[in-house]
């Protein structure tokens, strides 16, 4: 009786609408009218045919992956070199932690400004020195990673305070026997902090995973998904596709291919990291 409101909350705003998702990817319908037509799988089929989609996917696997790679990697970095109590490292932390709880969609706008070809502040800058100004988010690839690495910024902080947890639960006793033994800096680093840090490793990277593949907030400020798909993810596509193109079986469909995109990576990383998890 306890657990039945949060379940009914759940089964409401959750599952339903997570069922109502995969019957709609079935129908032709604008999102609006009562009526609508059955289509089958032609949603589907439709949509691996598709040029703009398929380019759409490889971004959003950048964004989840590679966000999730430099976040980790820096990360880890300032978590090892901040694990120690000197005078203005809790400041320190707090100023990288800030960025991750501003709203994406402003981090997003503050970043554009920073990239803008007229006026922009790097191209001011960059102006000082002789150099021609450049649009930098015009080319589409560029913008993809420019959004990665401006995505990642945001979300260190998050991964650093997860493993500063995990290394404050490594007792001393471990590096100094490894020392008595000769272990160098980097055999300790190898044998046990990365072992003991795997629960930290494990929650950090599903977190970033899930935001990577699901960003929108930071595209819709900087690009807009533009110049047309091509720094675009599937959420900026999926809801282009709903609100202008009013083409709710399309939007769904992809809202669906999305989901399962999370579902696979997720499963498949908990289960390899998983094996390798320390009981302390």
């Amino acid at each position: 009786m306890m657990v039945l409101p949060a379940l009914l909350v759940m089964l409401l705003f959750i599952y339903f609408p997570f069922f109502q998702g995969i019957i709609i990817s079935f129908r032709e319908w604008n999102g609006y009218s009562p009526h609508f037509k059955w289509v089958g799988p032609a949603k589907y089929i439709r949509l691996f045919s598709d040029r703009h989609f398929l380019r759409v996917m490889t971004n959003t696997l950048i964004y989840g992956l590679g966000s999730t790679f430099l976040q980790n990697i820096m990360g880890l970095a300032l978590a090892l070199y901040f694990n120690r109590e000197t005078p203005g490292n809790r400041v320190m932390r707090t100023i990288i932690y800030l960025p991750a709880i501003i709203s994406p969609l402003i981090m997003g706008y503050v970043w554009r400004f920073l990239f803008r070809f007229d006026g922009g502040a790097l191209n001011d800058l960059t102006g000082l020195f002789g150099f021609a100004a450049v649009d930098w988010l015009a080319d589409g690839d560029r913008a993809v990673w420019i959004i990665t690495l401006v995505n990642s910024f945001q979300y260190v902080g998050v991964s650093m305070v997860l493993y500063l947890a995990g290394l404050k639960t490594i007792g001393r006793e471990f590096y100094e026997a490894a020392e008595i033994d000769g272990a160098g800096r980097g055999r300790r680093f190898l044998s046990i902090t990365l072992p003991f840090l795997i629960n930290s490793i494990t929650v950090s990277l599903v977190i970033n995973i899930i935001g990577g593949l699901k960003l929108f907030d930071i595209i819709y400020s900087l690009t807009g998904g533009g110049p047309g798909y091509q720094s675009a993810s599937i959420s900026t596509m999926t809801r282009e596709v709903f609100f202008v193109r009013q083409d709710a079986g399309y939007a769904a469909a992809m809202g669906n291919v999305m989901f399962l995109m999370i579902l696979v990576i997720t499963l498949a990383v908990l289960q390899y990291l998983r094996k390798k998890e320390v009981e302390l």
